[in-house]
């Protein structure tokens, strides 16, 4: 059997930027090992793989791989497979509904002129705060000193809306461009909460990366180690609603942009989004635009 597959670049506007996805159509009939194998050979951050919906109400079952094991919730994983199927989709809709591990994630179309450019996910569950670390164990698994974490709003802290990361905040740009992952460190502090990677972020942000009003990286596991990786949605989005929460002085919709990939050439904008009410976050979200760079067929060995 010929299956399709699209691959687009996450959270940019221009070729090579961004985070790469595979998308993965007529993914009926795959096994789970297999789904793993196909992911791992191409071997980007994610593969999503495209299955026929249980409930009719919704759009499709998503299912998302990393290199080495499956994810229960993503963000660039949503956002371009969103923007995927409802380009190539023959009656557009607004909003497209992905039954993932997680839960159930509502994503939202953009169009300008009939043409998709951008999409934005909601948060598949509230947001969870779970084990705060040290300073010095944070700036372990980045190759920093403990001076260079922030601490006067956040420890560093495991956050989640799906999937958990380890929230860190730096003192300076320069600490982030500094940065290097330690696999000791790393193999000492994860996983943690079911985290297995560390998103760092600074409010240090020079004019010249404008719009950008937050600089981030992620370190995470990867095939080979340790990877970076360009736009991670999921830890953004739940760094924007850790953020909401903390901002106790305000109700609304509090809007944050984040820049990411900009220290490994792969510049990503991520747009966020979190509604609070009566001093609580009730939503959150993330979204940004997607670039179509290739796209093919395969037939794996065996298969009729």
């Amino acid at each position: 059997m010929q299956r399709r597959y699209i691959t687009v670049d996450v959270f940019t506007d221009r070729a090579f930027g961004g985070n790469q996805l595979a998308v993965v159509l007529d993914a009926g009939g795959l096994s789970t090992t297999q789904m793993q194998s196909i992911a791992t050979e191409f071997n980007y951050s994610e593969t999503t793989f495209v299955l026929p919906p249980r409930d009719n109400a919704n759009d499709a079952e998503v299912r998302i791989f990393t290199p080495v094991r499956e994810l229960p919730f993503a963000g660039h994983p949503n956002v371009g497979t969103a923007f995927v199927l409802a380009s190539i989709a023959k009656e557009p809709k607004p909003r497209l509904r992905f039954e993932e591990k997680a839960g159930l994630v509502p994503v939202d179309i953009v169009r300008e002129q009939g043409r998709v450019i951008s999409t934005e996910l909601t948060a598949p569950q509230p947001l969870a705060r779970l084990s705060q670390l040290s300073a010095a164990d944070a700036a372990s698994c980045i190759s920093l000193n403990a001076d260079d974490i922030k601490v006067d709003r956040h420890a560093p802290q495991v956050v989640s809306v799906g999937t958990p990361f380890l929230v860190i905040e730096v003192h300076s740009r320069d600490a982030l461009k500094r940065a290097r992952s330690d696999a000791a460190a790393f193999g000492k502090v994860f996983p943690c909460d079911g985290a297995f990677a560390a998103w760092f972020y600074t409010r240090d942000v020079p004019a010249a990366e404008a719009p950008c009003e937050r600089q981030a990286r992620m370190f995470m596991r990867g095939a080979g180690g340790l990877a970076e990786d360009p736009a991670t949605g999921s830890a953004t989005v739940a760094a924007a609603a850790l953020f909401a929460e903390l901002d106790a002085t305000r109700d609304g919709e509090l809007k944050l942009t984040v820049g990411q990939g900009f220290d490994m050439g792969r510049p990503s904008l991520l747009l966020t989004r979190v509604r609070k009410q009566d001093g609580k976050v009730v939503s959150a979200h993330v979204g940004g635009r997607c670039v179509p760079m290739m796209e093919g067929t395969f037939k794996l060995a065996g298969e009729g």
